[in-house]
């Protein structure tokens, strides 16, 4: 629509046009109610135009999110890796504070093991000295208690118990004939010099057994540090 400006007051005027009017859907659709194609096309437009701004405020949204959840999982990775690499740090400081902590444990446990086997030495040692003095002293006093082993051994050694012979350490023989006189006369009895106190032997024609008192106590001492070094 135009309109004629008339000019006024010497003052020239120019044209004005007023914009078209929007028209609503309605309007527009009877407007183009006798153009189907055109119809078409715009309905295709705006559908198109809906698809691309879904399209967009979607894309949008997702990458809003994607960065949010990226984030919070870095934040998540972030701390467990934090987390292990302080604990690995920490382990390693202190194994590296502890180190002279374990050799000073090393050193004390090779110690007192050391000291636990001195001690047993010595525990076994004091043992067999003061079995040696009791033995001495049983023997001393009764010096007879040899011909009692000398009947047992004989009674376990095969063959014929004739020409049985029993050897003495001369101190003890002497001593056996005057305390028991009419036990002495029953066996041979033979002094042998090289034979300590406590020591004796029984001799047969077909056996020979040692049932001094040093071997007995050496078995027992045997089994007396078996058994000790086996509750280490």
């Amino acid at each position: 629509m135009s309109i004629k400006i008339i000019k006024g007051e010497g003052r020239s005027w120019r044209p004005f046009r007023f914009p078209p009017r929007v028209r609503t859907a309605a309007e527009l659709a009877d407007s183009m109610a006798g153009d189907p194609a055109a119809l078409q096309r715009a309905v295709a437009d705006g559908f198109q135009e809906g698809i691309d701004k879904g399209y967009e405020q979607g894309l949008e949204q997702g990458r809003e999110a994607g960065h949010r959840e990226g984030f919070e999982r870095g934040v998540e990775d972030g701390k467990a890796i934090g987390r292990e690499e302080g604990r690995a740090q920490g382990r390693r400081a202190f194994d590296e504070a502890a180190r002279p902590m374990d050799e000073l444990v090393e050193r004390f446990e090779r110690f007192r093991q050391e000291f636990e086997q001195a001690r047993r030495e010595q525990l076994l040692e004091l043992v067999q000295k003061v079995s040696k003095q009791v033995i001495r002293c049983e023997l001393t006093l009764h010096p007879t208690q040899l011909l009692t082993l000398a009947e047992e051994a004989l009674a376990a050694m095969p063959g014929d118990q004739e020409d049985v012979r029993i050897l003495l350490n001369p101190e003890e023989c002497t001593r056996i004939k005057e305390l028991a006189p009419e036990r002495a006369t029953a066996w041979r009895l033979v002094p042998d010099e090289k034979l300590a106190l406590g020591e004796c032997r029984v001799i047969t024609a077909q056996a020979e057994a040692d049932i001094g008192c040093q071997q007995r106590l050496d078995s027992c001492m045997d089994t007396l540090g078996e058994h000790i070094r086996a509750e280490a």
